[in-house]
C-alpha cells in the first residue's frame, strides 16, 4: 500500500561510483559514453573509440548509467555487462539492495522529475552538466522491496518489449544493408557467375537459383569504373526528384498554432534508432504548409539532412513537410526508396564530399544532383525491392510498437513511482491491452 512508502533521499540511498580505469586498459566492446547512449531511453550502440589517455569509470551489470552532459537527451541505461565508460556519465549504484533495488534505482532515474531536476540544475552554456549535489538530493516516496520488485517487473516488460524490437530491427536493417552491398557495391553475383562459382540451377549462400538469369556474367568499362553489363551509368538528381523544403514564420500563429501538418527539422532525424520518421516535433496549419514549395511530401519519401550535420537518413513513414535542412528525394523513377536509402548510406563519403562551407558544411541541390549512381538494371531492381521492402516494412511496424509501448510506459512510470497508481490496476491495464 501507499501508506506504507516512506520519504527518502537519492543521495542516501545511491553510490555515486568513482572507480576508475586506465583509459588504455578499456575494451572498446565494454566502453559506454555520451556519444553512444541513446536519447529518449534508447538504449546504446557500439562504441567507435576509447579515449586515448586519462582514466575512465568502471560500472558492474545491474548500475545505472545517466548522462550528464545535456540531460536533457534522457540518456539512461541500465547495464547488462561489467565495463567502463566516460567521466560524463553518471554510475548510480544502490547502497543496500535490500531497501532500494537496482532495478527500482533504475525507473527512479527515468522518473520526469528526476530528469527535471538534473535539467533545471544543470549548470554551463554550451554543454549543460548535471550537478551531482542536486541529483543527490532528490527526495522521494520509497516503497517496500515487493513493490518495487512489482513495479520494475512492470515497466521492464514494456522495456523488454521495445528491447526484442530493436534487436529484431538491427538485424533486419543489417540484412537490407548486407544485401544492397553484395548486389549494388560489391557485384558479389555478377562476378560470381564470372568465376564460375555460381552455375545455373545452383544455390549459393545469398544468391539462390531463381536468381541466376537475372545477373549478366561481364562486368565493362563506364564513367565510374567497371559495371555490370546491361546496367547504366547515371547521376542521382537525373533518378529521383530532389528538393528542399523551408520554415514557415514562427512570428506568425496561424503558420503553427493547432498544426495538423507534420514538419521535419534535421533533429527529427537525430534522435532515431533506425531510419524510420513516424512523426516530428513541430506541426504546421495548411496556412504554413502553403508558405514551403515543396508541400507535403508523400509517404516514402527518402530525407538527407543537408546540414548540421550533413547525413542523417530516414524514409519518411508520413506525409511530411520538411525544413530547409534536407535534401528530399521522392523516388518517382527507377530507383525504389528502399535502395535509395541504402544507396545514400554506402555513399555517405562522397556526399559528405561534395558539402562546402565554412561556419558548418552543407551540401546544396545543385551539388548533390550530379553524384554519380549506377541503375541496375529493372529485374534485378524489382527483386531487390522484393527482398529489401518487406524488411523494411518490418522494420517500421516494430518502431511503430516500440512508440506505442514506450508512450505506455512514460504513462504508467510516474503513476506507479508516485504510488498513484497501485500495480494491480497496473496488470489489468497492460492486460486489456495483450501486454
Amino acid at each position: 500500500m501507499a501508506s506504507e512508502w516512506v520519504e527518502a533521499r537519492f543521495g542516501s540511498l545511491v553510490l555515486f561510483v568513482s572507480d576508475k580505469l586506465q583509459a588504455k586498459d578499456a575494451r572498446i566492446d565494454a566502453y559506454v559514453s555520451t556519444e553512444n547512449m541513446v536519447a529518449d531511453f534508447g538504449g546504446i550502440t557500439p562504441a567507435s573509440a576509447v579515449p586515448p589517455a586519462g582514466s575512465v569509470t568502471k560500472f558492474k551489470f545491474g548500475d545505472t548509467l545517466f548522462s550528464n552532459i545535456r540531460t536533457y537527451f534522457k540518456k539512461v541505461w541500465q547495464a547488462r555487462f561489467d565495463g567502463c565508460c566516460s567521466n560524463d556519465v553518471l554510475v548510480f549504484r544502490t547502497e543496500n539492495e535490500g531497501v532500494l533495488t537496482p532495478d527500482y534505482l533504475h525507473q527512479i532515474c527515468r522518473w520526469e522529475k528526476f530528469t527535471e531536476l538534473s535539467i533545471r540544475t544543470s549548470k554551463g552554456a554550451k554543454m549543460p552538466r548535471g550537478d551531482k549535489d542536486a541529483l543527490a538530493s532528490f527526495k522521494f516516496r520509497l516503497p517496500p522491496i515487493e513493490e518495487q520488485r512489482a513495479i520494475a517487473h512492470i515497466l521492464g516488460t514494456l522495456d523488454d518489449k521495445i528491447e526484442l524490437n530493436r534487436k529484431q530491427n538491427e538485424t533486419l536493417e543489417a540484412m537490407a544493408r548486407a544485401l544492397f552491398k553484395a548486389w549494388f557495391v560489391d557485384f558479389e553475383p555478377v562476378r560470381a557467375k564470372m568465376e564460375g562459382r555460381w552455375q545455373r540451377g545452383q544455390s549459393l549462400l545469398g544468391l539462390p537459383a531463381h536468381l541466376y538469369d537475372l545477373f549478366p556474367d561481364r562486368l565493362v568499362e563506364s564513367e565510374l569504373g567497371k559495371i555490370p553489363q546491361g546496367w547504366r551509368y547515371s547521376r542521382i538528381g537525373e533518378e529521383v526528384s530532389v528538393c528542399g523544403g523551408s520554415t514557415p514564420s514562427t512570428k506568425e500563429p496561424e503558420f503553427w498554432e493547432g498544426g495538423q501538418h507534420n514538419w521535419a527539422t534535421p533533429k527529427d532525424l537525430s534522435t532515431l534508432k533506425f531510419p524510420v520518421l513516424l512523426a516530428t516535433g513541430r506541426k504546421i496549419t495548411d496556412a504554413g504548409l502553403e508558405k514551403i514549395s515543396s508541400g507535403l511530401l508523400p509517404s516514402g519519401t527518402v530525407l538527407l539532412s543537408s546540414r548540421a550535420p550533413v547525413g542523417y537518413l530516414a524514409i519518411a513513414e508520413v506525409p511530411t513537410a520538411i525544413n530547409q535542412g534536407f535534401i528530399a528525394m521522392k523516388c518517382d523513377g527507377a530507383l525504389p526508396n528502399v535502395f535509395i536509402l541504402y544507396w545514400c548510406k554506402e555513399n555517405m563519403d562522397a556526399i559528405v564530399g561534395n558539402a562546402n562551407g565554412s561556419t558548418f558544411q552543407e551540401i546544396s541541390k545543385a551539388n548533390f544532383r550530379p553524384i554519380p549512381v549506377v541503375v541496375p538494371s529493372g529485374s534485378v531492381l524489382t527483386s531487390f525491392a522484393r527482398s529489401a521492402t518487406p524488411l523494411h516494412q518490418q522494420m517500421t511496424e516494430n518502431e511503430r510498437e516500440s512508440l506505442s509501448l514506450a508512450q505506455l510506459r512514460d504513462t504508467l512510470l510516474p503513476q506507479l513511482i508516485s504510488g498513484k497508481m497501485r500495480i494491480p490496476d497496473a496488470e489489468v491495464f497492460l492486460k486489456e491491452r495483450n501486454l
